[in-house]
């Protein structure tokens, strides 16, 4: 195994020729990676690749038929249940369609996890409620309940609530999932800034190629079940892989755009290279 498993500073997490099958139907095939820390980790593909059963596998939902998930370098499956409810206790999730609570305020939603996992007086979570709606731009948003703020504030506090407990490590399913594109970039924004901000490790289920470009740090396209090609957003326009470029560079208009970025990029190589021969 790698030398980092004694080291809790990492908080990475390594997945290890994983594989998941339902019946007779294998799901995920042989996937290894790591999702490194402070890095925007994103998994892509298109329905039915197998990317919502790895993410699910990642956080402990389904047990892997084999292989092994290492948080830290400690093994998942050898985890008993107390060191599991620990573990839950360091992951953030952003679901899908926010899963705030109607009857809830946001100050109550956010708040639920601390109620639940920790043993502070009410002066104390409030204090960390606040701090973390400023953090999301949601200052004195407290009183309002999800009925009556939009999509990109739902979004917004299931952030707030995802890292309320300083999470190590932030899993996203979907987050622009109905937004529009500007908030979209927004909520993007904000998850980059997070990551980098108190060093998570974050993973991003996501279909949205606004997010593979701006936020990919590391990403990792799967197609029937294998892991099919894995680099940066830098790394992915220079790509040959046929199958990940018909699904990242679908329409015309993309592919012109990912001609010209090359172009773009090879300009500023060539460049480089020139101003270093002058100066020897």
């Amino acid at each position: 195994m790698i030398a980092y498993k004694n080291d809790r500073s990492l908080k990475m997490i390594e997945v290890k020729d994983i594989r998941k099958g339902f019946g007779d139907k294998i799901v995920i095939q042989d996937v290894s990676a790591i999702m490194q820390t402070g890095k925007c980790n994103l998994i892509i593909g298109t329905s039915g690749s197998g990317k919502t059963v790895l993410m699910k596998c990642l956080v402990g939902l389904f047990e892997p038929d084999s292989g092994e998930i290492y948080y830290d370098g400690q093994p998942l499956s050898e985890m008993n249940d107390e060191q599991r409810k620990e573990l839950r206790q360091q992951i953030g999730m952003l679901f899908q369609g926010s899963a705030l609570f109607d009857s809830m305020t946001v100050e109550q939603n956010i708040m639920f996890p601390l109620d639940m996992f920790t043993k502070k007086n009410y002066a104390e979570k409030l204090k960390r409620v606040n701090e973390v709606l400023d953090r999301v731009n949601l200052k004195d948003a407290n009183q309002k309940f999800p009925a009556e703020i939009s999509g990109g504030m739902k979004k917004r506090v299931g952030i707030a609530r995802a890292i309320v407990l300083n999470p190590k490590y932030l899993f996203c399913d979907e987050p622009n999932s109905g937004l529009d594109p500007q908030t979209s970039l927004l909520i993007d924004k904000l998850i980059k800034e997070i990551t980098i901000e108190y060093n998570i490790t974050t993973v991003v289920n996501t279909h949205d190629m606004n997010s593979v470009m701006e936020t990919g740090d590391n990403i990792i396209y799967m197609y029937q079940g294998l892991k099919e090609w894995e680099g940066s957003n830098k790394e992915i326009i220079f790509s040959k892989n046929q199958r990940l470029n018909d699904f990242i560079f679908a329409s015309d208009f993309l592919k012109d755009a990912k001609d010209m970025r090359m172009l773009e990029m090879k300009g500023k190589i060539d460049n480089n290279r020139n101003m270093d021969e002058q100066l020897k």
